[in-house]
């Protein structure tokens, strides 16, 4: 028993430096006092006199799904006296209720029967090595199913890419070789060709701008945009449809929102759903497109129209590039059925998330969010008073407004450098930097300035006037400043 237990204390003092590491000793039919080393409890949080309590030992912290085969393990170690060591991998639950992964490397030693008396390992906290491996089948297996998604894609855009052409050859062909053709039917067979070169192109661009989002050759150039505006502005081109179909586009924008967004590629994603409501809406019904603040930081935008709308089982097939699904329009206009999965990939590049609503016979509406793009006033005042009369009459007269006021021209250049304002209010006459002095310093940080800067000043002269509008400003205020005239100056600058 002295030798036993020496070897014992070795063992144990061969495990001191090792916290992942914790070796067992259990005695069959009572032969001994089963061991485990210390380092149980950094592994399994129980202490050794705790394990030893349980019914089958460490083997009672097995997670249920690793049971079963433990236990045929554990059987034909048993069962055949000709193996005496095995290699176990299961995983346990820790007092903390962790889930731990271990290796146990087991050895045995029998009787001359062949029975077994004692049982001894090695087991080792695997959890970090496993995880890793879960993180990578993962990663693997989301790797198969995007090549299989990419596959099927593949050659769903191939027979698109194809599709048209039959179209285009086939009438080009009777143009060409018919010569009694009637100017009715010449203009039929023409139309055919424009509708399907049309909607080639836009598959094409489509794919275009997919694969060069998917592979980082588009870079996102987020800009400070009114919503209003560019929505306005973008979905011009597409009022001639409306307008064919009588259909009523209608906005509910608030003049003051604004998001942080790359011009062309967000434009793209209105032009895509926009398109669509106009596409599946019947005639003389209503396309609504409206925006407002999400949360914070983020604006929602919301394009709903009173069409066709998706059947339930045809929803899950939205935004999947592997599971084309496009409608005919209610005009029996044609889409390339990838508008939304890249509308959906603009977004969130963004940093935005896409959800939809649709009803069969009532409509869809589809929202998305970016990212919000605060109004801040920059105040350039050497007057305390007066700037604090600014700040007052711009919080109340504009609320969405954050205000940073300061002294002087040499300051607003250090706010420049980490802030970009919506617009800057300065007056003329100031201490160490004067008005001009400030708006070309300004010219030389951003070439093409976008910020609108309005001057106000107690000393306005023909002069001075020439020299602003040189430098770009056309908004001159004389002091003492009218107020109201201020506000309105300031929201004709951004709005």
């Amino acid at each position: 028993m002295e030798k036993e237990n020496f070897e014992l204390q070795q063992l144990s003092n061969l495990c001191e430096g090792l916290k992942n590491i914790f070796i067992s000793i259990i005695f069959k039919n009572g032969t001994g006092q089963n061991f485990f080393s210390s380092n149980l409890t950094e592994v399994t949080g129980y202490l050794p006199e705790e394990i030893n309590a349980l019914p089958d030992k460490i083997y009672s912290l097995v997670c249920e799904e690793d049971l079963d085969s433990l236990k045929k393990n554990l059987a034909y170690l048993e069962n055949d006296s000709s193996v005496y060591s095995t290699d176990l991998y299961y995983s346990i639950i820790s007092k903390t209720g962790k889930k731990v992964w271990l290796k146990e490397s087991l050895n045995i030693t029998r009787d001359p029967d062949g029975e077994i008396n004692k049982k001894q390992s090695t087991t080792i906290d695997i959890t970090d090595i496993k995880e890793k491996e879960l993180e990578v089948e993962k990663i693997n297996s989301s790797l198969r199913e995007l090549n299989a998604s990419k596959d099927k894609f593949i050659s769903i855009v191939s027979h698109d890419l194809r599709a048209p052409f039959t179209t285009l050859l086939g009438f080009s062909e009777i143009l060409l070789n018919e010569k009694d053709l009637s100017e009715e039917e010449k203009l039929e067979y023409l139309k055919y060709i424009y509708d399907a070169s049309k909607t080639q192109l836009n598959l094409i661009n489509c794919l275009l701008d997919w694969s060069r989002l998917q592979t980082g050759r588009i870079k996102i150039e987020p800009v400070r945009l009114n919503v209003k505006n560019i929505i306005t502005t973008i979905i011009a081109p597409l009022t001639g449809d409306a307008v064919r179909k009588n259909i009523d586009i209608k906005f509910d924008i608030p003049p003051d929102l604004f998001m942080n967004a790359d011009e062309r590629l967000i434009g793209q994603a209105i032009i895509n759903l926009t398109s669509n409501a106009i596409k599946y809406t019947p005639e003389g019904k209503e396309v609504h497109i409206q925006s407002q603040r999400f949360k914070d930081g983020m604006i929602e935008i919301v394009v709903r129209d009173e069409g066709l709308g998706i059947a339930e089982e045809n929803q899950s097939k939205l935004f999947k590039i592997d599971q084309k699904f496009s409608l005919v329009g209610t005009n029996g206009e044609k889409g390339s059925g990838l508008g939304l999965t890249l509308m959906k990939e603009i977004v969130e590049k963004h940093g935005g998330q896409v959800w939809f609503y649709s009803q069969v016979g009532k409509g869809s509406e589809f929202h998305f969010t970016v990212p919000e793009a605060k109004n801040f006033v920059l105040i350039v005042e050497d007057d305390i008073a007066i700037r604090a009369l600014y700040k007052k009459v711009i919080e109340e007269h504009l609320t969405n407004f954050e205000i940073k006021a300061v002294n002087n021209g040499y300051e607003a250049i250090g706010v420049l450098k980490e802030l970009t304002p919506t617009i800057i209010i300065t007056d003329h006459d100031m201490p160490l930097m004067n008005g001009i002095q400030l708006v070309e310093a300004l010219n030389k940080r951003e070439s093409g300035r976008t910020i609108p800067v309005i001057v106000v000043s107690a000393k306005l002269n023909d002069e001075i006037s020439r020299t602003y509008s040189k430098l770009g400003v056309d908004k001159i205020i004389p002091k003492p400043v009218n107020l109201d005239q201020l506000i309105e100056t300031v929201k004709e600058c951004i709005f």
